[in-house]
């Protein structure tokens, strides 16, 4: 056999074990075992999911000209925000670029209801001034959701 195609294949054969060997690392870290404390703490079922309400903001019906009313309306609106992350009951919040159906933005909501979701809208400017009207949905998903707000927080340069 030729010594440049023995070396070739070594070569290749060495590559394929250690891309094996790789992957298999990747495998073992991307398992980590069940944490019976964590999942109870963060209220997930054996699933590791939960539910919240899902809000869309839309156009309220009262349509506030850009000036300072409509300014401390939405300066409440981001104060409320931040109250309820704090409180662990706000788990996303953000708003939405142009779009066709008009979103404004969602909110991601820690609670077990509607009903529960509602209430929490209540504490709003935004909502309460009609400037923002607020479609509600319950939504199934990861019950770690709201641990990215430690990550969020350690990144964020300038609050609202």
């Amino acid at each position: 056999m030729n010594l440049r195609i023995y070396n070739e294949m070594k070569r290749t054969v060495l590559f394929i074990g250690m891309l094996i060997f790789c992957i298999s690392l990747s495998a073992q870290s991307g398992t980590a075992a069940y944490d019976s404390v964590l999942a109870k703490r963060l209220g997930a079922d054996d699933y590791g999911m939960k539910y919240y309400v899902l809000v869309i903001l839309t156009p309220g019906t009262n349509q506030i000209e850009k000036g300072v009313v409509r300014d401390s309306i939405f300066r409440g609106h981001r104060k409320n925000i931040g109250k309820l992350a704090e409180s662990g009951k706000l788990v996303i919040a953000g708003p939405f670029g142009d779009n066709d159906k008009l979103y404004q933005g969602i909110f991601i909501l820690n609670a077990k209801t509607v009903a529960e979701a509602k209430e929490l809208l209540q504490t709003d400017p935004a909502i309460n001034a009609k400037v923002l009207d607020a479609e509600l949905y319950e939504w199934y998903g990861s019950a770690a959701l709201g641990e990215y707000l430690k990550i969020q927080r350690s990144i964020t340069k300038n609050n609202f």
